[in-house]
């Protein structure tokens, strides 16, 4: 699924289309757009005003034609979440149409922008300045724009584990399986250690790592390992760069050790358990030779 830095790096590649018109709207298959019927009324003449992310999703704000006299022309918002294996893709209209092409943009510059979606898991809405509002209150912090000790406090709060954690859209906005995996590598943290039990120094590695490869990933334009592409559909470079993610068995490019992978929260997290050891803490009771306890048994 595109995470933070996919949909950033698609941000981006559109921005240029700001000032842009979209000119008319063409529909395919439609069963993953929220009231297509509304958008496909109010799309056309609008103009695209800005383009920007709140975690996954893109929002594009669109300004309607000049109203008449008297009427309100007030600003709203298409929503895209690319889901699993959407594509957000600027085209030539002689260019052939990709299968499980759903949405065509007309703009009035003579190019398309087509929504691609082999499995149809992305949305697709309109949303109003007060429905926006309402859409991205549940959201957590950007992991790119929260402090450390902002950090701090959202993970050492919680007995979760900490993959599960970085999932929670509700805690950090963005961040997807495959950069929680490899933050956590760089960090040296294993996955089913949990959040309130990591340490200060534990939690600034973390929040440091997060922070360098997410810009490290946006700098290569993303990950590349199914279906994403950025907005001129060319691949991303950052799963060159992978450590563990999806290298089960593989060697670990610290230690050596073959990398494993377990589920944590409903998903496949790999790890190095040589780097990333489950760590023990020594029980309170001074008893059996000092035996040690498995954090999270």
């Amino acid at each position: 699924m595109p995470e933070l830095a996919e949909v950033e790096t698609v941000a981006r590649g559109l921005r240029p289309l700001e000032g842009r018109r979209i000119v008319s709207v063409w529909f395919g298959k439609t069963d993953f757009i929220a009231e297509p019927q509304r958008l496909a009324a109010l799309l056309p003449g609008t103009c695209l005003a800005s383009v920007n992310r709140r975690g996954k999703l893109l929002l594009l704000e669109l300004q309607p034609q000049a109203p008449a006299v008297g009427a309100s022309g007030e600003t709203f918002w298409l929503l895209i979440h690319l889901g699993m294996t959407g594509q957000l893709v600027l085209r030539d209209p002689s260019q052939p149409l990709a299968p499980h092409t759903h949405v065509r943009f007309a703009l009035d510059d003579g190019r398309e922008l087509r929504y691609v979606d082999v499995r149809r898991f992305g949305r697709m809405r309109i949303a109003t300045v007060e429905e926006l509002a309402e859409i991205v209150a549940p959201l957590g912090a950007d992991p790119l724009e929260v402090s450390e000790d902002e950090f701090r406090r959202r993970l050492s709060a919680s007995r979760a584990r900490v993959k599960s954690i970085l999932l929670d859209q509700g805690v950090l906005r963005g961040l997807g399986n495959i950069y929680a995996d490899e933050s956590l590598w760089w960090a040296q943290i294993h996955p089913l250690r949990r959040g309130a039990e990591l340490s200060a120094e534990e939690l600034g590695r973390l929040w440091r790592s997060i922070r360098n490869v997410a810009r490290e990933a946006i700098r290569l334009r993303g990950t590349s390992v199914s279906d994403y592409v950025d907005a001129n559909g060319q691949p991303g470079g950052y799963q060159k760069r992978l450590r563990v993610y999806r290298r089960t068995g593989r060697p670990c490019r610290r230690c050596w050790a073959p990398i494993e992978r377990i589920v944590v929260a409903g998903r496949g997290s790999h790890f190095c358990p040589q780097c990333q050891p489950a760590r023990r803490v020594r029980s309170n009771r001074r008893s059996s030779g000092g035996r040690k306890k498995r954090l999270g048994s």
